[in-house]
């Protein structure tokens, strides 16, 4: 995992994070973690598998048919293409 060093925080900035990470009930780097995590990957982000869940459930999409889908497959490989 990454670490991360910030310098030049102001002294203010670092006591009003110490003071929201104690109403959060966590450590100050818990805190930073959290807010730094908040900003990067918002709530109302799209979700690929959420999206396509979704998707397969409003057209009824059922686990068998996920599952005929699959068996339905070539057994073996594909030959390459010839170029010749």
């Amino acid at each position: 995992m990454a670490a991360v060093t910030i310098r030049n925080l102001s002294d203010e900035a670092h006591r009003a994070l110490k003071v929201r990470a104690a109403q959060h009930n966590r450590s100050t780097e818990a805190e930073m973690r959290a807010i730094l995590e908040a900003a990067v990957r918002p709530e109302g982000r799209l979700r690929l598998g959420t999206a396509l869940s979704e998707a397969s459930r409003k057209i009824g999409l059922t686990n068998a048919d996920v599952e005929a889908l699959g068996s339905a497959g070539v057994a073996r490989p594909a030959e390459p293409m010839r170029l010749e």
